[in-house]
């Protein structure tokens, strides 16, 4: 089966572009706008609309395979992939991408989604949103032209034996850090709820006190609205390097900061995103290396888990090599082609780091759709509930394509 045209649209993502560096830096909140100028490249305002573009492959038998280039909430952070404006990427991939894609063969994923990951156009790689969301195209376009579901394919593919078990999911916040708890307690999350803690005087406090006494609500919230009394979801907090901020980045400060959390977090097992933001990969390994051997010696069961700095394949493998952490967040889109997000989850099961295949709140719900079929193929340990900020909806996309997509799977076993 080939693919007889190619069609590219721009379209809205499902939240913003936020500048995380001016976050950090203080910029303050104006209703739903952040006040002050940005300060990395490419942004016009510190928050700005998120969008995507949205591919459509249409194939010889007529039938529609779909994928949307996506790009992450802090664009241009962390060592990501500058900002992604549709505007500019459309007429590109007309010229450069299209001529790729008509006429190509779709009967095999992996093949198509290797040479789009490496392929360079006037000798540049393609912009990882772009790889992202060719990949999720391609592997709807062989799924359709083959009868399969697209996490069949990928299980088929890499020889993975197809396993018909939900994969426990991850509620984000955002800034509504309180209402949208009670709603994840309440719809029975296995994990919660992200907080989003990205300013000090804020979120964070000047001594750490604002995130403890949030942990310590947490706790006694759930514990107050469960209905089942074993109903003990992880907690698991995004403190976007803010922690490493109030400590000068000192790790035996932060490890000790972060152990002393787990008095709050009671029975419940927590998890802490992004302690520090060393500004560079090495740097990163190693402050986080380093944090995460003094949360063994104090014998904390607070584990860390790494994201900024930690973006490719290639990067996940350094990161789990040096245990630096006790969980890798594989953020989706920045990794590029969806293949990628296979071997990543695949490489961190072999070497027994935890797995989270995490994304962004300003993907689409085509990507989080794709996604969950990457999720039930790989088994990460962890998945995030996603798009946009509001929970509800990112729940429904992804615990609903997940429950039909495991009926699908079981009835075929029967």
């Amino acid at each position: 089966m080939k693919i007889k045209h190619a069609l590219f649209t721009a379209g809205n993502s499902s939240f913003y572009f936020d500048d995380q560096q001016a976050i950090k830096n203080g910029a303050q909140l104006d209703g739903f706008i952040y006040k002050g100028k940005p300060v990395t490249p490419g942004f016009t305002s510190i928050r700005q609309a998120g969008e995507c573009v949205s591919i459509q492959l249409i194939l010889e038998n007529g039938a529609v395979a779909v994928g949307d280039c996506a790009a992450v909430q802090y664009s241009g952070a962390g060592g990501r992939d500058p900002l992604f404006v549709a505007a500019n990427f459309v007429p590109f991939l007309e010229k450069h991408i299209k001529p790729l894609l008509e006429g190509r063969s779709v009967d095999e994923f992996l093949l198509n989604a290797r040479f789009f990951d490496e392929v360079t156009i006037e000798g540049k790689q393609l912009h990882t949103a772009i790889r992202y969301g060719l990949s999720q195209a391609l592997l709807d376009a062989t799924a359709l032209a083959t009868g399969r579901l697209k996490a069949e394919v990928v299980c088929d593919e890499w020889h993975l034996p197809v396993i018909a078990e939900s994969i426990p999911l991850f509620g984000q916040s955002g800034d509504d850090r309180y209402i949208a708890v009670d709603k994840m307690i309440v719809k029975g999350v296995d994990v919660l709820p992200h907080g989003l803690i990205n300013n000090v005087d804020e979120k964070l406090g000047r001594n750490g006190e604002k995130l403890r006494e949030y942990v310590s609500w947490l706790a006694k919230r759930i514990a107050d609205l469960r209905v089942d009394p074993n109903y003990k979801p992880n907690l698991h907090i995004d403190v976007y390097g803010t922690i490493g901020l109030i400590f000068d980045k000192d790790p035996i400060r932060c490890a000790e900061y972060i152990a002393s959390l787990q008095e709050q977090a009671g029975d419940l097992e927590l998890y802490i995103e992004g302690p520090v933001d060393a500004g560079n990969k090495p740097d990163q390994i190693r402050l986080l290396t380093e944090i995460t051997h003094h949360l063994k010696k104090l014998g904390s069961k607070v584990k860390i888990v790494a994201d900024e700095w930690c973006n490719t394949y290639q990067d996940i493998i350094d990161f789990t090599d040096a245990g630096s952490c006790h969980m890798v967040q594989i953020k989706t889109p920045d990794l590029g082609s969806i293949h990628n997000i296979v071997d990543a989850v695949l490489y961190c099961n072999k070497k027994g780091m935890e797995a989270y295949q995490g994304g962004t709140c300003n993907e689409t719900d085509v990507s989080a759709r794709t996604c969950v079929h990457v999720a039930i193929a790989s088994r990460p340990m962890r998945m995030l509930i996603k798009p946009g900020m509001g929970f509800d909806e990112g729940m429904n996309i992804v615990f609903n394509e997940m429950s039909r997509t495991l009926a699908q799977l079981n009835a075929k076993a029967n």
